[in-house]
């Protein structure tokens, strides 16, 4: 079959193929819709499909169903392999019964992701995990079946990394329609804690089978068909992966037909298999030239591996990476067009482009989003408090005409940083009336059942006394819609229990709280004046339903 498919929806194909049975994750930009369209055909396939709570559970729930034999696929975004690297590193060790594949969506120039411009291949070498990087759609699929290929034979989780021009990118795509028994596959957990509990002795031994399973899977890295070799005999190449490879395609198609007609000849190396690398590929490729480019996203960890390779493959090599790329930001047909040229020699005649001027816009909150009878009182009310935001909607707090936020890192980190906040600048000997500072923590009902509780826990704990205000909008909004735990459905679009947020809080020890629909102005506006002047930690909820979920409930 041949359709027009999103690197996501490939991604899906390429799973189904290889006979997924368990698909779990965290919504997050660029991968969310992995999650989002295998809920909507996991009951036909007999696939069980779940938005988890975070990416740590996600991962946890995945090897659950690996070590009972069934093969799983975990997506989330970059930062989510931060949140589940606690349990990723041992599962290198344990290895896999089923075979797993973990999709992690990096963002270059954070277009959905703020926080920072992670690079998260720099998790392969360091966790000995073997990674995969497809820059097209049709690669998202037969790279996919590769995974779970190697994941088979080696009982061990692969690493499918993709970039946000991956993930979003639609191209025609080959694949094969599978049909599926809508009969979920029934699991089977053989007892074994030799094989699946990491303790040492045993974990000693467990690092040495790892390393010697890399090795073997090297092997398969030096032929696979997803390294590939491209161009003429020019004595200056490229080594290139991923999304960066169509730019390099674009550009030195740009050269040849401008000033330099023999760039559509330079040899060019497509590193499929980032980790671990084809070595001895790579030291035939630049045995014989005198200048070879990197051309990576982000960090040159490439080129640092091609350096080490070249002082035995070719120590007259001259290497080009970040010294003529940046390390910032996207590349691009006209970026790599002019790092080529440099390489080259060749004098650069730029891109004809016409510029227009365009209105700079920001991102606003959505009309009739509740958030907009929250963020004027809480400046109104403490227009000199310190204000800890968090991931999600609310983030949008931190642009005009808010302005509102004072810092912003991570997923549920918004009260953390603030319960510290408060420590320093409201010691307990400091006496209310003595003009202390206020702190004011904001975050989602997505991100309070993600990782806003733990904070919360320890802020209790600690006697710390921020007022957080928790925004219910009745859904994890920003990513897409997803349903999260206060809300009554499962991804599947089951009914299940309704986690009630100040049912939590109240088992978390706080004992100011406040339920209330922020329309309330008034409401709102008197219990941020009374929950201010507490001397410990106090938390209102503000519930009303996000404006466009309101819109698509009542079509």
């Amino acid at each position: 079959m041949k359709k027009i498919l999103l690197g996501n929806d490939a991604i899906i194909q390429g799973a189904l193929a290889s006979g997924v049975s368990f698909v779990s994750g965290y919504p997050g930009c660029p991968s969310a819709e992995i999650g989002d369209n295998f809920g909507k055909i996991a009951k036909e396939n007999g696939v069980y499909a779940e938005w988890s709570t975070n990416e740590k559970t996600a991962l946890e729930a995945a090897i659950g169903a690996s070590f009972s034999g069934l093969k799983s696929l975990v997506n989330m975004k970059s930062f989510g392999i931060n949140v589940c690297s606690d349990s990723l590193l041992p599962l290198a060790y344990t290895g896999t019964k089923g075979a797993m594949v973990i999709v992690v969506a990096d963002d270059p120039s954070c277009w959905s992701s703020a926080q920072t411009e992670q690079n998260s291949r720099v998790y392969a070498g360091f966790g000995h995990i073997p990674m995969l990087e497809p820059s097209d759609p049709q690669e998202c699929y037969d790279f996919t079946k590769l995974a779970y290929k190697i994941s088979e034979e080696f009982n061990t989780p692969v690493i499918l990394h993709t970039t946000t021009r991956v993930n979003h990118q639609k191209a025609p795509v080959i694949f094969s329609e599978v049909k599926r028994d809508s009969q979920p596959k029934v699991g089977n957990f053989v007892k074994n804690p030799h094989q699946f509990s990491t303790m040492p002795p045993r974990t000693l031994e467990m690092k040495k089978e790892l390393l010697d399973k890399i090795k073997k899977i090297k092997q398969i890295a030096e032929v696979s068909e997803t390294n590939q070799i491209t161009g003429g005999k020019s004595k200056i190449g490229i080594i290139t992966s991923g999304i960066s490879y169509l730019h390099v395609k674009e550009a030195l198609e740009f050269l040849g037909s401008t000033c330099l007609p023999e760039g559509r000849d330079l040899p060019v190396l497509k590193l499929g298999f980032f980790y671990p690398l084809p070595e001895k590929k790579i030291k035939n490729f630049i045995k014989n030239l005198e200048k070879v480019l990197i051309v990576e996203e982000l960090d040159g960890y490439l080129e640092k591996e091609i350096t080490v390779l070249a002082k035995g493959a070719n120590c007259k090599l001259e290497i080009f990476g970040k010294s003529v790329l940046s390390e910032i930001g996207e590349l691009n047909t006209e970026k790599i067009t002019v790092a080529l040229a440099k390489v080259t020699g060749k004098k650069f005649v730029a891109f004809k482009t016409k510029k227009i001027d365009l209105p700079k816009r920001t991102a606003r909150l959505c009309e009739g989003c509740p958030y907009w009878y929250v963020f004027p009182v809480l400046r109104r009310v403490a227009p000199d408090a310190i204000f800890g935001g968090d991931i999600g909607c609310n983030m949008i707090a931190n642009l005009p005409p808010h302005s509102l936020s004072d810092y912003m890192f991570a997923m549920g980190a918004g009260i953390g940083i603030s319960h510290g906040v408060s420590k320093a600048v409201n010691p307990a000997f400091v006496e209310a009336s003595a003009g202390r500072q206020k702190v004011i923590s904001i975050m989602g009902d997505g991100t309070f059942f993600h990782s806003g509780i733990a904070g919360l826990i320890n802020a209790v704990y600690n006697k710390s006394n921020p007022l957080v205000v928790i925004l219910d909008n009745r859904i994890t909004a920003m990513t897409g819609h997803q349903p999260n735990p206060g809300m009554g459905k499962t991804l599947m679009g089951e009914d299940t229990q309704e986690l009630s947020i100040e049912e939590i809080t109240k088992a978390c020890g706080v004992k100011n709280i406040k339920v209330l629909d922020p329309i309330n102005v008034q409401e709102l506006e008197s219990t941020v004046k009374e929950f201010l002047e507490k001397g410990e930690i106090s938390v209102i909820i503000c519930k009303r339903i996000c404006a466009l979920l309101a819109k698509r409930q009542a079509k």
